[in-house]
């Protein structure tokens, strides 16, 4: 797959929940870097970021790629139900850095978190 077609499939099955098949567009070593959860193994994030979540809608509005580069910058919409029925509606940025094989090797997250922190804190609370 070249690397826009693995963003595409990333934001489709982020959307569905569909985490056991996200995590084969990552290497064995794939790491996220989030505002919320912090830096860890992407299977650890993606069990926490499922635990939290009742529902995820993804709008897709931009993917950025330079020729010869091993980053890719997606830019989205992202509406977060979390599994308190609490809507959070944000524009994310996530900075994806591939390896040679077009795996995902480490996901950077960008976002405001003012008013998504407070509510996933609740959860744990």
């Amino acid at each position: 797959m070249t690397k826009k077609e693995v963003c595409l499939q990333y934001i489709e099955l982020l959307e569905k929940g569909e985490m056991e098949q996200l995590l084969t567009l990552f290497n064995t070593d794939g790491i996220i870097d989030s505002p919320i959860y912090g830096r860890k193994p992407a299977a650890d994030f993606y069990r926490d970021l499922t635990s939290d979540t009742n529902n995820s809608e993804l709008k897709l509005l931009g993917i950025f790629e330079e020729d010869n580069s091993d980053h890719v910058a997606l830019y989205f919409n992202y509406q977060w139900t979390l599994k308190n029925n609490e809507i959070v509606n944000f524009d994310v940025v996530d900075i994806i850095e591939f390896d040679t094989q077009n795996k995902i090797s480490k996901l950077k997250i960008i976002y405001d978190t003012v008013v998504a922190r407070g509510l996933v804190k609740q959860l744990d609370g």
